[in-house]
């Protein structure tokens, strides 16, 4: 999908990489060839008001349109050597609904690498999915052509983008990528009824200054909604940036009283350990509605997507 053909049997891609022209065609090297599938918790996407407390069947396979300075998964998303001569089983999109039925997951997620580098494997998963009554979720950079978008947006039911930076220099030196993409893709699929979460990773000395970086990202959050959930997330040294130190539990919380002070409903602390960090409140009453423990679900007050104290509709899909 997403190629045009040009002269001399050449041809112009609109996803990128894991792609071979055979000629003047376009072929994906990565169509059911799993890299990884596991069943995980929803909340590890991270999504937080998305079927609380229920699993997702996870699935990836190698590549990214990035190249972040800090991927956690680079060994299969950049550092995979030549496609050819990994050995991965085929797995059907049959196959892949099957399982996740089987493991009594309520979603599945296209995950741990960029699901538009596989695409064409997502979408045809995405479409026997929802026949089944199983729901759709892309974890994404959020760097795709709107023609993607509309492809997948009949299936797609939410989404957790990353908000790496809120600098295009960022996004140009350590992600080898463009910002102004991902901020007009989180508006679109907005407008199209798709459930968005953001995530931000604070790296210290590089994006984690709170008035030029995280306050016009809380910004520009709250101008697509204020009812978009935030995940601010701690930088742990991996890949090429292993010289710089974690992100420390004082900056998250700096970072989270930014959220909260742009009117932001909901701001969660990940990927460190604090008392409070991912529990969810009413933000009208401030009620504990979710009580959180890293993945698990201690208790949910909400009753029919309602605060059951003061009334507040309580934005997300399923709660």
């Amino acid at each position: 999908m997403f190629y045009k053909k040009l002269v001399n049997k050449t041809v112009k891609c609109s996803l990128c990489n894991v792609r071979e022209n055979v000629k003047g065609k376009l072929y994906s090297l990565v169509y059911g060839k799993l890299i990884a599938r596991h069943v995980d918790p929803i909340e590890k996407k991270p999504l937080f008001h998305f079927q609380p407390g229920s699993y997702s069947y996870s699935i990836a396979t190698v590549g990214c349109n990035f190249k972040c300075g800090h991927c956690q998964n680079y060994s299969i998303s950049n550092e995979y050597g030549d496609i050819k001569t990994l050995s991965i089983r085929d797995v059907t999109p049959e196959e892949v609904v099957e399982d996740a039925i089987k493991n009594d997951c309520k979603s599945i997620s296209y995950t741990y690498t960029e699901p538009t580098i596989f695409f064409e494997f997502a979408y045809d998963t995405a479409k026997l999915a929802h026949k089944k009554g199983l729901k759709n979720v892309f974890v994404t950079n959020g760097f795709m052509s709107k023609e993607a978008i509309d492809k997948i947006a009949p299936y797609l039911d939410g989404a957790n983008i990353d908000i790496k930076s809120y600098s295009e220099d960022f996004y140009k030196k350590v992600c080898k990528g463009k910002l102004k993409p991902v901020i007009e893709n989180i508006k679109y699929m907005r407008q199209l009824g798709i459930w968005v979460e953001v995530t931000t990773l604070v790296i210290p000395t590089l994006n984690d200054d709170l008035e030029t970086e995280l306050r016009p990202l809380a910004e520009s959050i709250k101008s697509f909604g204020e009812e978009i959930p935030w995940h601010i997330s701690a930088f742990h040294p991996a890949y090429n940036l292993m010289d710089l130190p974690p992100t420390s539990s004082e900056k998250l919380r700096l970072a989270r009283d930014v959220g909260r002070s742009e009117r932001l409903r909901y701001v969660y602390m990940g990927n460190v350990y604090t008392k409070d960090g991912e529990n969810t409140h009413c933000y009208e009453c401030n009620m504990l509605l979710i009580e959180r423990d890293r993945y698990l679900i201690i208790k949910n007050a909400i009753e029919d997507g309602k605060c059951p104290r003061c009334g507040a509709v309580i934005d997300g899909v399923d709660l």
